[in-house]
């Protein structure tokens, strides 16, 4: 039996939960360093424990699984995530370049940060 928590099928990812999703800071931060690696680099939740504590973050991996932008692994105690990138290029073409474009343009103002990985990329 697999662990791993259920996804929307790209069929099922929708323009107002994205939207919301890469509203918040946080999960913007968590989208953007995942960007940062080609379509099949895992991270794992510890890469990201520079952007907040570790209860918030997985609430925001939740939500940004449960909205379609990004898939979770687990292996052991371990998860892993990367982003859908594309799932979401299919569904709404250009969108993502755009708002990671404009988030990288912002950086400083939105306090983007860049995650500390180990081993990726």
């Amino acid at each position: 039996m697999s662990r791993n928590p259920p996804h929307p099928t790209r069929e099922l990812i929708d323009l107002p939960t994205v939207l919301d999703c890469l509203s918040d800071p946080t999960r913007l931060a968590i989208v953007y360093n995942l960007a940062r690696y080609d379509q099949e680099t895992e991270l794992r939740c510890g890469d990201f424990n520079g952007l907040s504590g570790k209860s918030n973050l997985a609430y925001h991996f939740a939500k940004l699984r449960e909205g379609g932008l990004i898939q979770t692994r687990v292996a052991g105690t371990t998860r892993f995530m990367k982003l859908r990138r594309k799932d979401l290029d299919v569904r709404f073409p250009g969108l993502l370049d755009a708002v990671l474009k404009a988030a990288a343009c912002d950086a400083d103002r939105l306090q983007l940060r860049e995650c500390e990985v180990v081993g990726a990329g």
